[in-house]
């Protein structure tokens, strides 16, 4: 009997002794960031494998052995607790505002895009061949990316609430992820990242990425939390500016339509800005730009919204577009999606080559285009003609009116009548009518102004190459081919006669790009197709020249 409680006294002492040398230990492996759990884990398996070592060498027989290890098993959660307690103790996390400056600004471990994956499906401690990076089980990771592309913030609802989200994109050497904020996080998160920018983000939610938005070469996808952090990072060295795969244009043609691909060219040329009524009614903005590559090829690249509306193509700049869509629409093009990131002169070595490239020798060259050439804006049905299939082809006689594009030249410009006493009011350019009172009258607004303003409606005869056409042109339109507004109109008549006159004799034999609108229209029961100029512009010479010989070689094919 002595002897049994002599070996219980020795075997607590025994844990005892492996505590006393464990919790050392295990504060020092807290301060290196990992979890409490696995202090726990970690504290047990060194004080049970120390004291079922040390209980060998107990004396006993083995009845007493059996004895002794059941009563203490049966008790082993009583005798740990003070030791579990002290380790919760040391794992409770430092509030943020306690953490060292140099801490918060480079949090260890660093991550890379590529080991995210492999962090979320490891259960233990590893090292990468990149010894400075640590994958840690703990949730105590961080990456350094540059953000690539940040979109503006739109609304999100459901069955139960709603709110705000915004999502961006991030690349570093491994490759890219895509990243949503939501609500309380666009707050905090929007106004800090730039496109281009580096930053170190830790602690987001990482899930499979659905690809049926998420377009991005990454099974996985980032979700900001409350507790996020992103900090901006001066060092942005060895960091890529964007990842992108670039195919050749030339290289599209044998492409099935809807990839979605990754672009680059030099932009050759610019259509016009076009406007259209989205389905949800709004007006919304396209715009076509034309680019080719080394391969000699060219293609339409159509985009959308803001960004047709803001891209100036006078420079000829690179242009590259990641996450494009392909389509057959006119042979191939490539459009613009919402997930698309547009690059105007994006600093990567395949702009800089491709720069090289065009200036040296590729400016000089034809550029056959996989794309049919498609006329900038107006109506559904506008295309390239010239002013003898007007008639052939009997355009504006069906129900709809039709479009059409020509180069042709003015021969004649009628002075007489051009200009008219107009509404003053900004939005309305209804003759008016003078009153006895010496006012005058607008019919459509149903108001007498003591004043008017001028307006312009000049009736003009074009030509071209195969027959000649009386259009019709409404204020801009005619003050674009006079070269002068309305108002010094008005004033030239009023003062001097023969510098009016001089102004439509210089309009004569001129050569603009006319965008007209046919239609079939019957007065006092004579029924003629009239034509009306709703855009007029400037030849393009060297894109008028590419148009026709790409006409030449179709012709000759």
């Amino acid at each position: 009997m002595l002897v049994n409680k002599r070996n219980s006294v020795t075997f607590y002492l025994i844990v005892l002794s492996q505590l006393v040398f464990t919790i050392p230990v295990i504060y020092y492996v807290n301060k290196q960031h990992v979890s409490t759990n696995t202090n726990i884990l970690l504290g047990y398996s060194l004080v049970l494998k120390s004291s079922i070592t040390n209980i060998q060498t107990i004396p006993h027989n083995g009845k007493s052995k059996t004895a002794l290890w059941s009563r203490f098993s049966s008790r082993i959660s009583l005798y740990f607790a003070l030791f579990i307690f002290a380790l919760i103790l040391t794992s409770l996390p430092v509030p943020a505002a306690e953490k060292h400056p140099q801490r918060m600004m480079l949090p260890p471990p660093c991550f890379t895009v590529g080991m995210v994956p492999g962090f979320i499906q490891t259960s233990c401690l590893a090292f990468t061949p990149k010894s400075a990076f640590w994958q840690n089980p703990s949730g105590l990771w961080t990456i350094r990316a540059r953000v690539t592309k940040k979109n503006n913030i739109l609304p999100w609802r459901n069955l139960r609430r709603e709110g705000k989200l915004f999502s961006f994109e991030i690349v570093d050497e491994s490759g890219e992820i895509g990243v949503t904020a939501f609500d309380k996080e666009v707050d905090k998160f929007f106004s800090l990242l730039e496109t281009g920018k580096v930053y170190y983000i830790s602690r987001g939610k990482l899930k499979e990425a659905n690809k049926k938005y998420n377009t991005l070469k990454n099974n996985y996808e980032m979700t900001l939390l409350s507790e996020t952090s992103i900090v901006p990072c001066e060092d942005d060295q060895d960091l890529p500016m964007v990842e992108c795969d670039f195919i050749l244009i030339a290289q599209l043609k044998h492409m099935e339509k809807d990839n979605i691909i990754d672009v680059i060219g030099v932009c050759r040329s610019v259509d016009d800005l076009s406007s259209f009524t989205a389905k949800t009614g709004r007006q919304e903005y396209k715009r076509d730009i034309h680019l080719v590559d080394t391969s000699g090829k060219a293609v339409a690249v159509t985009l959308w919204g803001e960004q047709a509306e803001m891209f100036d193509g006078s420079a000829q700049p690179i242009v590259a577009v990641k996450r494009a869509r392909l389509s057959d629409f006119g042979g191939q093009s490539v459009s613009a999606i919402f997930s698309s990131a547009v690059m105007v002169n994006p600093d990567i070595p395949e702009a800089h080559r491709l720069r090289r490239w065009y200036d040296q020798e590729g400016h000089a060259l034809d550029g056959q285009s996989l794309t049919e050439l498609r006329p900038a804006g107006g109506g559904a049905n506008t295309c390239w003609k010239t002013l003898s299939d007007v008639k052939t082809e009997q355009l504006g006689q069906g129900d709809e009116a039709d479009y059409f594009s020509c180069v042709a030249t003015v021969l004649f410009s009628g002075k007489e009548s051009c200009l008219y006493q107009a509404c003053p009011s900004a939005d309305c350019k209804k003759k008016v009518i003078e009153q006895p009172n010496g006012l005058y009258h607008c019919e459509k607004c149903d108001k007498q102004f003591p004043n008017y303003k001028y307006c312009v409606m000049l009736s003009a005869n074009i030509t071209d190459f195969s027959d000649n056409q009386w259009v019709t042109c409404f204020h801009e339109t005619a003050e674009g081919i006079l070269g002068h507004n309305a108002e010094t109109l008005g004033q030239l008549k009023d003062t001097d006669e023969a510098a009016f006159d001089e102004v439509f004799q210089k309009v004569n034999f001129t050569t603009h790009i006319f965008r007209n609108r046919v239609k079939l229209e019957t007065y006092n029961d004579e029924s003629r197709v009239k034509a009306m100029v709703m855009e007029v512009k400037p030849v393009d010479h060297r894109e008028y020249s590419r148009r026709l010989i790409s006409n030449i070689r179709n012709m000759a094919a």
